[in-house]
């Protein structure tokens, strides 16, 4: 699988979640600040952001996605449902803050 590298999503001093300040184009320099929270798919753990990416790729077909793997199709539900699981409690998280 493609190798993607993630935005830190934890504050390493303390542990909390992190939150985006500012996002700047380096072609044109424009700059825009604010508080904006990172989007859930980003908060992703890297291994389950690769595994929706080839998903993605795969056509949303787990089959696929086991034979790409070398993996039962239960343990890539299994790994699919995990993810859907995160996702879930980041929209809980969202909704209480």
């Amino acid at each position: 699988m493609t190798q993607i590298k993630n935005l830190p999503t934890t504050c390493p001093s303390c542990g909390s979640r992190v939150r985006i300040r500012s996002m700047h184009c380096a072609d044109c320099g424009t700059t825009i600040t604010g508080d904006y929270d990172l989007p859930a798919l980003m908060r992703l753990a890297p291994d389950e952001l690769r595994f929706v990416v080839e998903f993605v790729k795969s056509s949303g077909s787990l089959k696929e996605m086991a034979r790409k793997m070398g993996l039962s199709y239960p343990t890539v539900r299994n790994k699919l449902d995990d993810i859907i699981t995160h996702l879930k409690t980041f929209e809980q998280h969202e909704a209480t803050d």
